[in-house]
């Protein structure tokens, strides 16, 4: 995996994070976007201190204009991008008669539009390589939906129903897409969210998790790594799971 380049957004902290680690681990040159490149400067620094290879870059990921030139920077210095790794995105906690609008542009303007733009423009990469990995961060929301969060939970189902369109679509070209809808993350806005939603202890959420342990990045960030493997090859269009059995399937 060592002439790979990836590019993982919301890679500051959390899941994407972790994402850009473990992938840097496996050899692969990283791009560690969020929204100011100075956010990821932890992140870069994790990755060249283990002997990996990195940059940081920065753009809103709404904005497909600053999306192609931190693609475009990424191929200066690493080579063409053939792993993407959908990783941003922004919630809210909003009663649905309460939903404005604004709110709901702006919540998919970031989960959705920003994924399609993103695999959209770093598609001839892969297409000229013959090879491509694709892995969308959902959420299980989007699964199950969530009271106070049809926004969010909405725009996370998309997500999924994308994945499984794109990677018919995009499965000749041998450029396999998939997603991970985690569940309680620690140290996530949803996970803290959904404790202060419902009220509840750390205890208290252990419970309603088979597995009686709130997810950590690294959980995400090794199924996206294995989904990235030339192993995970015959695998796509598939929702993989990682949130402890809080849904199953």
């Amino acid at each position: 995996m060592g002439d790979k380049v990836a590019i993982v957004t919301g890679a500051a902290a959390g899941i994407g994070a972790a994402c850009a680690k473990r992938l840097g681990e496996d050899g692969i040159a990283i791009g560690a976007l969020d929204l100011d490149a100075a956010r990821c400067a932890d992140t870069v620094a994790a990755i060249e201190a283990a002997g990996g290879r990195a940059l940081a870059l920065g753009a809103d990921v709404s904005d497909r204009a600053q999306l192609r030139a931190a693609l475009d920077e990424l191929r200066g210095a690493f080579g063409p991008v053939t792993i993407v790794v959908n990783n941003a995105g922004v919630t809210a906690f909003t009663p649905f008669t309460k939903i404005t609008d604004e709110q709901w542009d702006f919540i998919y303007s970031i989960n959705v539009r920003a994924v399609f733009a993103l695999c959209q423009e770093a598609l001839p990469d892969m297409k000229a390589a013959g090879w491509g990995r694709i892995v969308n961060i959902s959420s299980s929301s989007g699964q199950t939906g969530a009271v106070n969060m049809v926004h969010y939970s909405s725009s996370k189902g998309a997500v999924i129903t994308l994945t499984r369109s794109l990677a018919q679509e995009l499965g000749p070209l041998g450029i396999t897409v998939n997603n991970i809808p985690p569940g309680s993350v620690m140290g996530t806005i949803m996970a803290e969210g959904n404790r202060e939603k419902f009220n509840i202890s750390d205890d208290q959420l252990k419970a309603t998790i088979p597995v009686r342990r709130v997810g950590e990045p690294d959980d995400i960030a090794n199924a996206c790594a294995w989904l990235c493997h030339a192993d995970s090859s015959y695998v796509t269009g598939q929702t993989i799971g990682v949130n402890g059995g809080r849904v199953v399937s």
